[in-house]
């Protein structure tokens, strides 16, 4: 069945094969993509904690006026915060799923 005139597409399979080379090199570095994601976030909180914290003493020395940015820095930071405990909690929940496995 030619249903190229429809989509555009060709009815061969020569980009299939290329499709599951690259599933299986995403396969073969996720644990590795996984704990490069959670470092850079572990990061990333870090950061807004460290803005936050510089921002309530730019507040309580006068130096902003804004109240705004300050709630938004500490919102930011906390959020953050948030799901990074979440994250930290399934994972620890995975792991506990794993070492309670019988084999």
């Amino acid at each position: 069945m030619d249903v190229s005139a429809l989509t555009g597409i060709s009815n061969d399979l020569s980009g299939y094969s290329a499709i599951q080379n690259a599933n299986k090199k995403a396969e073969e570095g996720s644990f590795d993509n996984f704990l490069n994601a959670a470092i850079n976030m572990l990061n990333e909180t870090n950061q807004y904690e460290n803005a936050a914290e510089a921002a309530e003493i730019q507040f309580a020395l006068g130096e902003s006026v804004s109240t705004h940015d300050l709630m938004v820095a500490q919102e930011k930071a906390n959020i953050a915060l948030q799901y990074t405990v979440a994250v930290r909690d399934k994972l620890l929940e995975s792991y506990n799923s794993i070492m309670n496995m019988q084999i």
